[in-house]
């Protein structure tokens, strides 16, 4: 760590004269994000987190901002580090710290750092943890598992995170209950498919600006992300193939309009290929081997094991960063293969992540859940618990709101119809 950064006891960062510019950024993310700024009005009052420790290890973008600034308005004491080498905002996470908010997160940073900056804010003992992939509750039961105890609940927002909290559960190795935010209707019918599939598709055109119209789009996974990535390169003009492992997957493909075949025969026609999937060796060594010369190779999934890269630096002749964000392996018959973000999220390594307003509903869902374990978690089940479905629909009832959207209401007999089994033809 010998690079010169702007630290103190309570945070380092790439550089605190970054600051002014971050604030802009957070102050539109503001605008953008009524539902939050809602909740922060109503629980600033009402004080809700007061006495609570939050660590949190999720990106720190503009957005995430708004939700750290939301949670220290309810009371809570925070420190915050970034799920991910690549996606931290240095003028975001400068704007934080000079609010006085405690956080260990730049751009670029190696492993060890990673793990350092997590390690950081478990200094402060919290009593409840807020994770986008898990790494930070991992890292309070691999190596800090002393500190369980005074954990009173967690919650985890992506999907990965979440796969993987429900196997320790039913393994009896989770030592406190965590709420799966992923699982909101609110968050994964929005944030996953839109917001993926828009700060995606930002992101492979900010670090290649081809053209997608008419060029070969294979997606990897047909879930809630790559629906969504599919749904706007096929926007752009894009011929969509869809790859998948799961029956029922691959035929929602199929009659969303999407063309659906194996990997191996996907490979040989793909011009750009993103991997969706949370699952590693999606794409590996015999799909390098025949891919065309100048496809675009690139991940949105969590982890950056679901390209192979290991496998291409062993076949590549040459390796150089042609742009930014965007890396050119020559191979030894002379083809060129462009991967993107390192095989990183490349929404947030290439882009800026998800747009606000989808981010305005999940953050809600985070914060309210927050909000939860301090008042109830002591007395939840270690296991991972959903989110209350009066939750989702209360925030989805916001956001309309905001919006200018009016709703129907059922009448008193409408509602007495829906319980009448007696009713017939």
């Amino acid at each position: 760590m010998s690079e010169k950064f702007s630290e103190s006891d309570r945070y380092k960062v790439r550089d605190l004269g970054l600051a002014a510019q971050g604030r802009m950024k957070i102050d539109w993310a503001e605008s953008r994000m009524p539902v939050l700024m809602k909740l922060r009005k109503e629980h600033s009052e009402k004080q809700s987190l007061k006495g609570m420790r939050i660590a949190g290890c999720l990106h720190v973008t503009k957005e995430t901002a708004v939700l750290v600034e939301t949670l220290a308005a309810a009371g809570a004491e925070i420190s915050w580090s970034g799920c991910n080498p690549l996606s931290t905002n240095d003028e975001v996470a400068a704007a934080l710290a000079e609010a006085g908010i405690s956080i260990y997160a730049w751009h670029g940073m190696n492993t060890e750092e990673f793990y350092w900056c997590i390690d950081k804010t478990l200094e402060m003992k919290p009593t409840l943890t807020l994770d986008d992939g898990a790494d930070l509750i991992f890292s309070v039961h691999n190596r800090h598992p002393e500190l369980a105890g005074t954990i009173i609940g967690g919650t985890e927002e992506t999907t990965t995170g979440v796969h993987r909290l429900r196997a320790m559960a039913r393994d009896g190795a989770l030592k406190y209950p965590v709420i799966a935010v992923n699982d909101a209707e609110t968050k994964w019918d929005f944030d996953n498919v839109f917001g993926t599939g828009q700060s995606s598709l930002d992101g492979i055109l900010r670090a290649t600006s081809v053209l997608l119209a008419g060029k070969n789009f294979v997606t990897a996974g047909f879930g809630h992300c790559g629906k969504g990535c599919a749904m706007r390169a096929a926007g752009m003009g894009s011929n969509v193939i869809v790859t998948e492992v799961k029956p029922t997957a691959a035929l929602k493909a199929i009659l969303n309009g999407f063309e659906v075949m194996k990997m191996d025969d996907a490979a040989r026609v793909g011009d750009v290929f993103i991997t969706a999937t949370g699952m590693k060796d999606v794409i590996r060594g015999r799909h390098f081997e025949v891919m065309k010369d100048g496809a675009i190779v690139c991940n949105t999934g969590h982890y950056d094991c679901e390209i192979n890269l290991v496998d291409l630096e062993e076949m590549a002749t040459s390796k150089r960063l042609i742009r930014d964000n965007c890396e050119e392996y020559t191979m030894s018959d002379g083809r060129r293969i462009y991967v993107l973000a390192q095989g990183r999220l490349v929404n947030l390594a290439a882009a800026e992540g998800h747009p606000s307003e989808v981010m305005d509903m999940s953050f809600a869902n985070q914060f309210l859940s927050m909000v939860r374990l301090a008042s109830e978690g002591r007395d939840l089940e270690v296991t991972v618990h959903d989110i209350p479905e009066e939750q989702d629909q209360r925030i989805a009832g916001i956001k309309l709101e905001t919006i200018g959207a009016g709703l129907d209401v059922l009448t008193d007999e409408q509602v007495a119809y829906l319980d009448d089994y007696a009713a017939g033809t």
